[in-house]
């Protein structure tokens, strides 16, 4: 399912438009080297999160080019969170908007939707509630991508157990009709 949202994406010339200088940047591009849901790294995570918050947003008359800059920067962390960092006080989950947010920051100019739309897109997790429905969008939108990148990497991997395919076939059997 990413690839086909990636092909969507680079089709949709305003969505380039709005997230092109964001794109290009070498720290963005260093994301490509960071984990973030099993096979998925924090680029295209971030990349397919900023195209569907785009996209909700721009359905719905909201503010479609801060949602998709601060989606596509939300999780521009820099650090690989399974490893314990030193420097790092607290847990990745509670921490990283706020890291996300100071890294966003020294790279682009950033309104204070975009700020609050980083900072808080782990709510509920976190306590902080965004303060714009493009926020609350983006913190949808990023559960939903994380719940599928992680969901399609149990679904390959039962697939590939022979008991697992061997009861499948069964159960898809005992409904057939004879």
């Amino acid at each position: 399912m990413n690839e086909y949202v990636k092909k969507l994406a680079n089709k949709d010339v305003e969505f380039q438009n709005i997230i092109n200088n964001l794109i290009l940047d070498p720290t963005v591009q260093s994301m490509k080297n960071f984990r973030q849901h099993y096979e998925t790294n924090c680029f295209d995570h971030c990349y397919i999160v900023s195209y569907y918050c785009y996209k909700i947003c721009k359905k719905y008359g909201l503010d479609y080019k801060s949602a998709a800059r601060a989606a596509m920067l939300h999780d521009i962390f820099l650090y690989d969170w399974r490893k314990r960092q030193p420097d790092r006080k607290g847990l990745h989950a509670y921490t990283h908007g706020k890291k996300a947010c100071e890294n966003a920051c020294k790279l682009f100019d950033l309104n204070d939707k975009e700020k609050d739309m980083i900072i808080k897109h782990m709510w509920p997790v976190t306590l902080a509630i965004p303060k714009s429905y493009e926020g609350i969008i983006l913190t949808f939108v990023d559960k939903y991508s994380a719940m599928s990148e992680t969901f399609e990497i149990f679904k390959t991997k039962l697939f590939m157990k022979k008991a697992f395919r061997y009861a499948y076939l069964f159960f898809c059997l005992c409904f057939i009709k004879i």
